[in-house]
């Protein structure tokens, strides 16, 4: 569980880094004197968060605890389940909004110019965003749970630094691919990470995370089908 949940983290850590990079690029005016800064888009997903909390509990749980006859609606392991898919589709959308965002650059001439403002509102990127808001409120309340109430009492510290260690690990190995793949990519000219976005191939990355993200939630369901809960109000 622990192991197929390390793509999640390194999913999680682009929207404080490559997705605010996409939006310095855009045009991010709300009118003629106020302009959002690109870092403030990710104010969007703790406005979702916020938002879908009460919608999870009061609409999504009831409707869920008519079919499973499980307290909580969902268990925890169909909780963080659903997060890790919509996290996937997050980043499909993300993929598909940066080939937007290049082609608009394309078409404008911009592509040699990276200070250029490209003519493509900062609401192209707010699904992602919020997509990925909804996913939190699903995979890491799930996984906060899953490695406290799954273990012995006396080791339930140590499930919350299993917890913990996902999001710190999956900072090291995104931080790494980067790095490796700059590396691999420059060689062939542009850098997939090239300080000119407009040169870039930031969807190419997406992409590569979504497949990722895919083969990570299948091998999830196939270890999670196999685990049997320590505590019978937890099973279906």
């Amino acid at each position: 569980m622990w192991a197929t949940c390390l793509i999640y983290a390194v999913v999680f850590s682009q929207s404080s880094t490559f997705f605010t990079k996409q939006g310095s690029t855009l045009d991010r005016r709300i009118s003629s004197n106020l302009q959002v800064p690109p870092a403030a888009l990710q104010s969007f997903i703790s406005v979702s968060i916020v938002a879908f909390i009460p919608i999870y509990d009061r609409v999504l749980v009831p409707i869920a605890r008519n079919f499973s006859k499980v307290p909580s609606g969902f268990t925890l392991l169909q909780r963080i389940g659903i997060g890790l898919a919509l996290s996937t589709v997050s980043m499909v959308i993300a993929a598909l909004v940066e080939i937007k965002r290049l082609k608009i650059a394309r078409d404008f001439g911009l592509v040699d110019d990276p200070n250029a403002s490209i003519p493509m509102s900062l609401w192209w990127l707010v699904p992602q965003y919020v997509l990925f808001g909804i996913s939190d409120v699903f995979t890491m309340v799930g996984l906060q749970e899953f490695f406290y109430d799954q273990m012995p009492e006396s080791l339930r510290s140590l499930g919350l630094a299993l917890y913990l260690s996902i999001f710190g690990i999956g900072s090291f190995i995104s931080s790494f691919m980067v790095s490796v793949i700059d590396k691999e990519t420059r060689k062939n000219g542009d850098s997939w990470f090239s300080n000119n976005l407009n040169r870039a191939h930031l969807d190419y990355f997406y992409w590569l995370l979504s497949g990722l993200s895919a083969l990570a939630f299948v091998l999830y369901v196939i270890f999670a089908s196999c685990y049997v809960y320590k505590k019978k109000a937890n099973t279906v």
